[in-house]
């Protein structure tokens, strides 16, 4: 059951960012924000980087990241070996990584879709569960190490 969830983004996702974290918070998950906390210009990896430390420490459930159009805090992310960053802009995108992928981090495009979406896309992200069997062989490919 996902209990622990990290948050982070640049200064384009901040919004949603901090949308989200109350109302996570609200619905019982323990939410760790890592930033930024302005809506001030940053560099999204300064963010990003230490959500996914903390995350392949399995300090945290999953990861949620949030930035312009998603792809550079995505790109970032998947440096990381223990990291399945997925960039999604619809409901079945969220489902389809979790339930194929086993995705542990959403990435979501804060200029492309609309907050209420986002709130639907990280429901549906940490309620649906990893499907295994054949995706299991084929994630198990996935890291290069």
């Amino acid at each position: 059951m996902i209990k622990r969830i990290a948050i982070g983004g640049d200064h384009a996702g901040f919004e949603y960012k901090r949308k989200l974290v109350d109302k996570l918070t609200i619905q019982g998950f323990d939410v760790k924000d890592f930033g930024p906390f302005t809506d001030a210009s940053v560099d999204y990896p300064d963010h990003v980087h230490p959500l996914c430390e903390a995350v392949e420490k399995s300090e945290f459930d999953l990861g949620i990241l949030i930035c312009g159009s998603g792809n550079g805090v995505a790109i970032t992310a998947n440096k990381h070996q223990g990291i399945r960053a997925a960039l999604c802009w619809n409901e079945d995108l969220a489902a389809l990584a979790r339930l194929h992928n086993n995705a542990n981090v959403i990435a979501l495009p804060a200029r492309f879709v609309e907050y209420e979406l986002v709130e639907k896309m990280v429901a549906t992200f940490i309620n649906t569960g990893f499907e295994g069997g054949r995706h299991q062989v084929r994630v198990s490919k996935i890291s290069c190490k």
